[in-house]
């Protein structure tokens, strides 16, 4: 039974400090007025759909212009408790392709993502290909609460898939930050008990993961290929449980009946029947559906990424990928209030000529990752590919979009 009670903000970590600028939401004195809890939420999330229009975007990874790396993929980020916001991506040290001295890197912000820290590494020593970052982060864990990193690694000469021949030729592993992000453990090896035997080819999420605030509230959870990685002990054991194939990379959220939705990019036979999104939706327990194609949303063979921005009246979760079926670009974000089921609102990030392969060099698009940042924007990590007329050599960069709920709307009522 799915359990409907009132829901704790403090798991899906949507606390804030109402001394913060909010320069997203519309805040008045009588709203800092208001006892904290869910109205305060309620109050500054209709707020943030008032307020005036905000799209800012600022680079935050560089692809060959910080001295180390030729190219950046592959963007995770997530927001600690005091606000700082920690962004990952794969830093490709020779060139942008998906193999060969890969890191993970990563940059913080303690200002909603106007200013970013130096380039620093979470793993970086000897060679070999780490990658797809997904971040999970829980605030219960110590003071500052715990940030757990997946990631992958391989041996950097493996150039396909056809390459990973046995178990084991894909690790995965761990990491976790218990400082908002500045330092980080040593990368555990978790792929005894995490990778099931059958697999050759393995790949977590990427982007990020979410702590549970319904069913099992705090249970941390981070999507996987053909399974869901969770955790009941804040990360000292993790388990998995399988879900239906079809599909490669992944994300998860929450709904507000405490079920879980899975929205995943598929694979190629699946793409080549509709060129959509599928989704699918079950517990931990088990019990979910196969994935079936979202017509609203289509696919052209990329990652996407989906965040709950709230739970109060109308709920809202945001999703952002690349609109059409053949090029990643035209990067579209949309609001859904009915837990997935339709997408009513959505505007395009960046105007139409982006998407001219022929008149334009730069072209923005492709994998992504979202935080509600502490000022009640949406911050979004963003893939742009900086020569499309050689792209097997061009850099590759990220930056960070930085848009708010009117922005979105554009003037359009909410149900």
């Amino acid at each position: 039974m799915w359990i409907t009670k009132p829901i704790n903000l403090a798991y899906l970590g949507l606390g804030f400090v109402l001394s913060i600028a909010l320069s997203c939401a519309k805040v008045t004195n009588a709203d800092r007025e208001k006892l904290p809890g869910l109205d305060q939420e309620q109050s500054l999330t209709e707020h943030a759909a008032l307020a005036a229009p905000i799209n800012t975007r600022i680079i935050v990874f560089n692809g060959g212009s910080e001295g180390i790396y030729h190219s950046y993929r592959i963007p995770s980020i997530i927001k600690t408790k005091n606000g700082t916001l920690v962004a990952f991506a794969e830093g490709r040290r020779w060139s942008p392709s998906d193999y060969g001295d890969i890191n993970v890197v990563f940059k913080r912000s303690m200002d909603n993502g106007t200013t970013w820290s130096a380039l620093g590494e979470v793993v970086g020593k000897g060679n070999g290909t780490w990658g797809n970052p997904t971040a999970v982060y829980d605030p219960s864990v110590g003071v500052n609460g715990r940030i757990w990193l997946f990631l992958e690694w391989n041996d950097e000469f493996k150039t396909k898939w056809s390459d990973f021949q046995a178990w084991g030729d894909r690790r995965i592993h761990t990491s976790y930050s218990d400082d908002h992000g500045a330092t980080w453990s040593d990368p555990v090896d978790r792929t005894g008990t995490l990778t099931p035997l059958s697999y050759k080819w393995d790949c977590v999420g990427p982007g990020i993961g979410i702590r549970t605030a319904y069913d099992h509230p705090g249970r941390l959870i981070v999507p996987a290929y053909g399974r869901n990685i969770y955790s009941d002990d804040h990360g000292a054991t993790w388990s998995y449980e399988p879900v239906p194939g079809g599909t490669d990379e992944s994300t998860i959220v929450e709904l507000m009946n405490g079920s879980l939705m899975r929205n995943d990019r598929p694979n190629t036979t699946e793409w080549n029947i509709s060129k959509t999104r599928r989704k699918s939706v079950g517990s931990i327990s088990g019990n979910f559906s196969s994935f079936s194609a979202v017509s609203a949303l289509p696919d052209p063979k990329c990652e996407g990424s989906i965040l709950r921005y709230n739970v109060d009246d109308p709920n809202r979760i945001i999703f952002l990928n690349p609109n059409g079926t053949s090029q990643r670009c035209n990067m579209t974000v949309r609001i859904s209030y009915d837990d997935g089921e339709t997408w009513p609102i959505s505007r395009a990030l960046y105007d139409s000529g982006n998407c001219n392969y022929t008149t334009s060099t730069v072209v923005y698009g492709g994998y992504s990752s979202m935080v509600k940042t502490s000022d009640y924007c949406i911050g979004a990590l963003i893939e742009y590919n900086e020569n499309v007329h050689d792209s097997a050599n061009s850099n590759k960069s990220i930056e960070f979009n930085k848009f708010n709920l009117a922005w979105i709307l554009n003037g359009r009522t909410e149900p």
